[in-house]
């Protein structure tokens, strides 16, 4: 980890109720650096959804797995990944197909964010789901 660089990571249990842990994580990294109530708001939202996308898809009803949340707070910007061992994402919707409510929880991350990935863990069983905020300087 680098002078300009901190890094946090979070491993839960694939229960809706340890997804609390998660924004709470998030907030403590704003101690590190001030952001503006509402980007961080918008933060927690996304974590939120990204962590119940892997705890909702991931595992089918079977609590077993675990979830990885990395927090990369950065010179300019906060990248997170949330990562689980599940099937991976299906197939994407084309663009401009209303989502169903599977898809709905990428939607709102992708309007709150600057950038959204999904993926695999590089030949690892399982999902990434990445996304990046900009930070005012």
């Amino acid at each position: 980890m680098g002078g300009d660089e901190r890094v946090v990571r979070l491993s839960i249990p694939a229960k809706p109720e340890y997804i609390v842990l998660s924004r709470l994580a998030l907030a403590g990294l704003a101690r590190f650096r001030t952001l503006p109530a509402d980007t961080l708001a918008d933060l927690k939202l996304a974590v939120t959804e990204a962590c119940s996308n892997s705890v909702r898809h991931a595992y089918d009803g079977n609590h077993g797995g675990q979830v990885e949340i990395v927090y990369r707070l950065e010179t300019d910007r906060l990248v997170v990944d949330v990562l689980d061992n599940g099937p991976g994402f299906p197939e994407q919707q084309p663009r401009g197909d209303e989502p169903d409510e599977s898809g709905l929880g990428l939607a709102i991350i992708r309007s709150l964010t600057d950038e959204l990935e999904l993926g695999g863990r590089d030949g690892r069983p399982g999902a990434r789901l990445r996304f990046m905020k900009k930070l005012a300087e």
